[in-house]
């Protein structure tokens, strides 16, 4: 069966799915998808959601991703691919037309490190950010991901914000050179990363003003504020000049969209009539194992993307 062969109709119209398996077990003639049935937003998959179906191939899963009509992608590990790899993953979104969500340029939830007033820091995370900038030659991708780690108990507050505010304008100065936008991450320290040092929009907004530089975005996680303080959608507004990408996942659990009290369908409208351009990266998990969870997270993404225009 072809890539494009796993979709009911009823699925491309934003009807549910009456049964997985009925799914599973439908001809070709009968499930249907049209590269035509393009999302409203572009919801990102990542490299490897639908690897049930077509393996760990990123090709592979690109290609996947374009038939079901999704419009990017995300590779959390771009940096760690080969530069070969990175080339052919640059070439094929540009063939297919897909955008290329945020990568990981930084980031270590268990260190301390920006917070700190060290040269060998802003050193470090420099040469990370040259290295980024090939990335981006290669793959075309317009957005990088830098997180602050820990915080120190040490140490007042405003020192270290002022040190995250130094580092962070250094890695602009040089992804500024290309373009490159560098997006800091807002993270919940309740579920998932105790002692994170940065977990509000406010203070990401704060810093991001302090660096005053174009390069220096936000990246909204709604999983983690929805967690962190809520007002999902007052928040996106009132940072909404320096939102550079957002991440999905519901709450509680971080599976895909309907399984959890976020009201997504709500949300993604909102985004779309503001007018954002930019991609928003499924960075969560299935609710279901193996081929019936693929299948029920591109449902769930034509079910919250039904919305009025």
């Amino acid at each position: 069966m072809k890539r494009r062969n796993f979709i009911k109709n009823a699925t491309v119209s934003g009807v549910a799915l009456t049964g997985i398996g009925s799914v599973l077990n439908a001809t070709a003639s009968e499930s249907k998808i049209s590269n035509s049935a393009k999302f409203k937003l572009k919801y990102a998959p990542g490299l490897g959601t639908f690897r049930e179906h077509v393996g760990d191939d990123p090709i592979e899963n690109i290609k996947f991703i374009a038939d079901q009509g999704f419009t990017a992608v995300f590779d959390n590990g771009l940096m760690g691919r080969t530069p070969e790899m990175q080339e052919k993953i640059g070439s094929e979104l540009a063939r297919l037309g897909l955008d290329l969500g945020p990568f990981i340029v930084y980031a270590h939830h268990g260190a301390k490190y920006m917070v700190t007033d060290d040269p060998e820091v802003t050193k470090m995370l420099v040469g990370k950010t040259t290295e980024a900038l090939e990335v981006q030659k290669r793959t075309g991708a317009k957005t990088g991901l830098i997180t602050p780690g820990i915080y120190d108990e040490k140490m007042d507050w405003d020192y270290q914000t002022i040190n995250v505010v130094n580092h962070m304008r250094a890695c602009c100065d040089v992804a500024g050179k290309s373009g490159l936008d560098l997006v800091l991450e807002p993270l919940n320290h309740q579920v998932d990363h105790p002692r994170l040092f940065l977990t509000k929009m406010a203070q990401a907004k704060l810093i991001c003003v302090a660096v005053n530089h174009p390069s220096c975005k936000i990246v909204d996680d709604m999983y983690h504020q929805q967690i962190t303080e809520g007002n999902l959608i007052m928040n996106m507004d009132l940072c909404w000049d320096y939102i550079g990408a957002f991440h999905i996942g519901d709450n509680p659990g971080r599976k895909e969209p309907t399984t959890g009290e976020i009201n997504y369908q709500n949300i993604f409208q909102h985004i779309y009539k503001k007018g954002y351009k930019g991609t928003l990266c499924c960075e969560h998990g299935k609710s279901l194992k193996g081929k019936e969870g693929e299948l029920a997270f591109i449902e769930a993404y034509r079910k919250v993307d039904a919305f009025e225009v």
